[in-house]
Parts: C-alpha cells; sequence; structure tokens
C-alpha cells in the first residue's frame, strides 16, 4: 500500500510528537470522529514511528475490543507500509506478540482485547513504554486504566482512538471534556479529513444514515440515541457518589438471564433514599458461557457481602431462581411486579424527586440509561434491548419502592442470627 496523500488532521496525527512540533510534550492523544475518516490508519502508523524515534529495546501495547479487532483494524492495513519504510516486523501469533526492528534498534508490541472487566488482569504485571487503544469507547474502563497504569517509563504516551458513543461515556467525560486538563491532544475527525473516500462515496455513506445514527457516524458527534426513555439521565451529573455508611436497609433486585444478560442491583438506604450502591452484571454472549442458576446465586453472595439484605426481588419469570432463593433460606425473596409502561414512568418519578439515586460505579446501568429507548413505531413500550440493568431497576421500584408490604406477609428463618425474622 502507497499512501497518496494525507489531510492536514492526519499529518497532525502523524507528527505531532517530533522534535520541531509545538505539540510534542503531550501525554496522550485522542482521535475521535466519523467512521471511514482515516484516524485509525495513521494513528497506527504513527504510533510505531514514534516509539523508534523515542525508545529503543521496549515494550508496548496494541489494544482493542478482542485481539482479532486489534490484528484487522490497526495491525493488517500497516503492515505493508511500515515493510516499505524499512521496517521489519516477526508477527509471533501464539504469543500475540510482534517484534519490529529499524536498523539497529527493536521494540516489542503486544496485542490485547479488553471485552470486558476480567481482561484488565491480562494486562497486569507488564511495564510499558506506551499503548493504542483503538475501540477505546468499547472498552471498559477497568481495562482502560490497568493499561494506562502499566506505562511508567518516563516519557511513556497514551494513544487513544474511538468512534463516539454517548455522551455520559466515561471516556467522553473524563478524557474528551478534560483533554488539556489531562495534557492529551484531542483531534476530531470528520469523513472529510480521508483523502482517500471520493465525493461520490461519501455522499453514499451520508445517504445510509439518518437522525441520531447520521449525527453519530458521519458528523462524529457523541450524541444520545433517539427516543430516550430516560432522557434527564443523559448527563454524567444525574449519577452519585456512593454515601458513606452505615445504610438504615438493604435489598437486592434481581433481572434474571441466561442467555441474556443477568442484572442484579444491591440498593442501600439512606436518610429517606435508596442508592444502587453495586451491582452484578452478567452477559453470556459477551463472556462465551452460559452460568446456571447456582453460579447466579453464588454471584448474590458476592454482591450481598453478608450484608442483611431484607428482601431479594426477581423477575417474576425466574421461577427456578426464585425457588432456588426460597431453598437456600438466606433471602426472603419475592417475584416482582412486571408492568413495563407504568413501571416505566413510577421509575421516573423517583429518579426525578431523588427517592432513587444512581451510583457512577454502577457501570452497566450507566451505559444502559443511555441507550434504552422507546419504539419509535407501534405500541408506546421500550424496546427490548439495553434493558437489563433497566428491568431490575424497575423491579425495585414498582415492588419495593412503591409496592410497601402491601399483598405480603412471610416468615422467613435467618440462618445467621437463628431468629424468625418477620416481614
Amino acid at each position: 500500500m502507497r499512501i497518496e496523500k494525507l489531510s492536514e488532521k492526519q499529518l497532525k496525527v502523524m507528527s505531532w510528537w517530533c522534535e520541531d512540533s509545538k505539540e510534542k510534550n503531550r501525554d496522550a492523544v485522542i482521535c475521535d470522529g466519523a467512521v471511514r475518516s482515516g484516524k485509525t490508519f495513521v494513528m497506527g502508523i504513527s504510533f510505531i514511528a514514534w516509539a523508534f524515534y523515542r525508545f529503543s529495546d521496549a515494550t508496548f501495547a496494541i489494544c482493542s475490543k478482542t485481539i482479532r479487532s486489534a490484528r484487522r483494524n490497526v495491525v493488517s492495513p500497516i503492515l505493508s507500509v511500515l515493510k516499505s519504510l524499512g521496517f521489519e516486523v516477526e508477527d509471533k501469533i501464539s504469543s500475540n506478540l510482534l517484534v519490529i526492528s529499524y536498523g539497529d534498534r527493536v521494540n516489542r508490541f503486544y496485542l490485547f482485547g479488553g471485552k470486558d472487566e476480567a481482561s484488565a488482569s491480562l494486562i497486569q504485571g507488564m511495564t510499558l513504554s506506551g499503548v493504542l487503544l483503538d475501540e477505546v469507547a468499547l472498552m471498559p474502563r477497568s481495562f482502560v486504566e490497568q493499561a494506562l497504569a502499566r506505562c511508567s517509563v518516563l516519557g511513556s504516551t497514551f494513544w487513544f482512538n474511538c468512534n463516539p458513543e454517548y455522551p455520559a461515556h466515561w471516556f467522553y467525560q473524563q478524557w474528551i471534556k478534560k483533554a488539556e486538563e489531562k495534557n492529551a491532544l484531542y483531534i476530531h475527525f470528520t469523513m472529510r479529513d480521508n483523502p482517500s473516500l471520493t465525493e461520490e462515496m461519501i455522499k453514499r455513506y451520508e445517504n445510509l444514515y439518518s437522525g441520531t445514527f447520521y449525527r453519530r457516524f458521519i458528523k462524529g458527534e457523541w450524541v444520545e440515541l433517539e427516543g430516550a426513555v430516560y432522557p434527564f439521565m443523559a448527563s454524567e451529573d444525574a449519577f452519585c457518589e456512593i454515601p458513606r455508611p452505615p445504610f438504615e436497609d438493604f435489598c437486592v433486585s434481581c433481572d434474571y438471564g441466561t442467555v441474556n444478560p443477568a442484572s442484579f442491583g444491591l440498593w442501600g438506604k439512606k436518610e429517606g433514599a435508596w442508592y444502587r450502591i453495586s451491582e452484578y452484571y452478567y452477559d453470556s454472549r459477551r463472556e462465551g458461557a452460559q452460568r446456571t442458576d447456582e453460579e447466579h446465586y453464588q454471584a448474590l453472595l458476592r454482591l450481598t457481602q453478608g450484608r442483611r439484605v431484607r428482601r431479594v426481588v426477581v423477575d417474576p419469570s425466574a421461577a427456578s431462581f426464585i425457588e432456588l432463593i426460597r431453598r437456600k433460606g438466606d433471602f426472603y425473596v419475592i417475584p416482582a411486579r412486571n408492568s413495563v409502561t407504568d413501571g416505566v414512568r413510577q421509575v421516573s418519578a423517583a429518579l426525578k424527586d431523588g427517592r432513587v439515586k444512581i451510583c457512577k460505579t454502577c457501570v452497566d446501568s450507566v451505559r444502559e440509561f443511555s441507550l434504552y429507548r422507546w419504539a419509535l413505531k407501534g405500541e408506546d413500550v421500550p424496546v427490548k434491548e439495553n434493558d437489563h440493568a433497566m428491568d431490575d431497576i424497575r423491579y425495585f421500584v414498582t415492588t419495593i419502592l412503591n409496592g410497601g408490604e402491601r399483598g405480603f406477609a412471610a416468615f422467613a428463618a435467618d440462618r445467621r442470627t437463628g431468629c424468625e425474622v418477620i416481614f
């Protein structure tokens, strides 16, 4: 592949770190914007060139959502260019390692996939001179922050690349909006910053999308999807820090799933308000394995961490899981009230008047609030997507917050005290 022409922004990505650049002392570079804008390609080449300009016999990381996407989106497009520029590349596929040399300099580039919270452990213990995070908005924050923490070598730099997501996304709030504060160079791309696209091709892409998707994919804006169910939860200010203990009461709400995600929320009551202080969210499609009722129950125990939980409210369709909780005897379990449209109204009211608050630590809830939307056609109901934390929050509001004691009277043996507890 030959690079025939670069746009002004692509040239900036390629040269910001050079000795005569006024941006050379930046700690990070962030490229975001439209699809097909050419940002990933030039960032990959620039990252390798920068690494050899600043270091030799050093270790770096190239990260994406998966190792496969790191190879497809970053590595494969730049290999022929690197070779044409005189670099020698040894691809050790079994080790997910690229050993690249130029003259008498040799550097190592490890490939990582940041698909979930557990991925953070994969990169622990390394010492890096720099990291390139492609598709950073699709990675969990824990993985990204672990990767950044590995960059302890003097002169190490962070390289970020992504397409836009929703405005409350942690990366937009913590890095793009605070780019100057973090000494990061921020470069926003549109399709017209990619000289390889003809005017005809740009028009073709523009005609593919409309509304919010046009603004995200074509204009590269961080915007909400249309028809948000909870539009007032669009900003980071809608979420709070965990209040200091003690809490007066604890409850758990559960949306159960095997193929679909399972979402459990731990709620703590303090000064008249219920705070969602922690959560368990397991997506079998993302993880590649389903969990049994018993495995979900063990997750429930870890979530509650020995707290005295007054009630566990569960998706009424999860009969086997409800029966398992009853049989174990550690919690008093009740099936949730499951009126969707009325439940959404109750959740909206509870969030607006402050009876229910969502803590920032509940990252899957924060994500779903930004994605949960009304069906634009047909019945007045939400789309059955990105709704698992939304469902368990609704179960909590309709059954525990607003359900009171109506219709519920039960005796449960509390195994931790040996006493009989009346609800």
